[in-house]
């Protein structure tokens, strides 16, 4: 039996009060961020689904949308609402990456599909409070039940459930095989921050390769082959 591959879930359900607008419409080197994200997650995974409760926003981007089947509830909710998607259409999980994160690179996020196998959540480690980063991360479908425990508990922190499954942190010595975590996990919440990216992205563009074979890679990249898509969990 074909097994359908994860789902790359783009997570857009903040309520964009630091920036004072979408965000996630805001350009970045020519190029909106939401856009830059999906051509990210496109590159590792066919089928990609948007999680916002604005919808009318992102219907140009022409992508499957849903909203949160639990309002209120934050990013937890959110990926909850996707993993449930996942689960009806036989998906073996979801590949979740903030709608703002402008360096996301695919190399990294075929890594993470890869050790979907062994794991129900596989999450890059990161410089960041919580020592990961979970809106850069594949959760299984397993996670489902665990995550309604943690919200029946009135925990809606988005690693709450992080002690009932399976979690895989990717060492962070190997995460900046792709890039300075700094660039890579980069959310853009504030108009000085879109600044900041701006300057990242000039000076990522000057330093890539030119001219005819030159490889197409994301900030800091190393060479790798795409991993496949991790199996059915549950």
């Amino acid at each position: 039996m074909t097994l359908h591959p994860p789902f790359g879930a783009i997570m857009a359900g903040g309520e964009n009060r630091r920036y004072g607008s979408h965000k996630a419409l805001a350009q970045i080197a020519g190029e909106r961020i939401v856009e830059r994200v999906q051509r990210a997650l496109r590159a590792v995974t066919p089928d990609l689904v948007l999680i916002t409760n604005e919808p009318e926003v992102y219907a140009p981007l022409g992508l499957p949308m849903r909203s949160d089947l639990l309002p209120g509830l934050g990013v937890l909710g959110g990926i909850y609402t996707a993993l449930m998607w996942a689960l009806q259409e036989g998906r073996p999980g979801i590949l979740a990456v903030a709608c703002d994160m402008p360096f996301v690179n695919p190399l990294l996020l075929s890594r993470l599909l890869g050790e979907g196998y062994a794991a129900d959540v596989v999450a890059p480690e990161s410089p960041g409070p919580r020592g990961l980063e979970p809106l850069c991360a594949f959760y299984g479908t397993r996670c489902v039940d665990p995550i309604e425990a943690a919200l029946a508990r009135g925990n809606k922190e988005i690693i709450g459930f992080f002690d009932k499954v399976r979690v895989h942190r990717l060492p962070l010595d190997e995460v900046q095989l792709y890039g300075e975590p700094e660039v890579l996990f980069l959310n853009v919440n504030t108009p000085e921050e879109r600044e900041r990216a701006e300057q990242i992205a000039a000076r990522l563009a000057a330093k890539a390769p030119s001219g005819p074979g030159a490889a197409v890679r994301a900030p800091g990249a190393v060479a790798s082959a795409p991993a496949p898509a991790p199996g059915q969990h549950g």
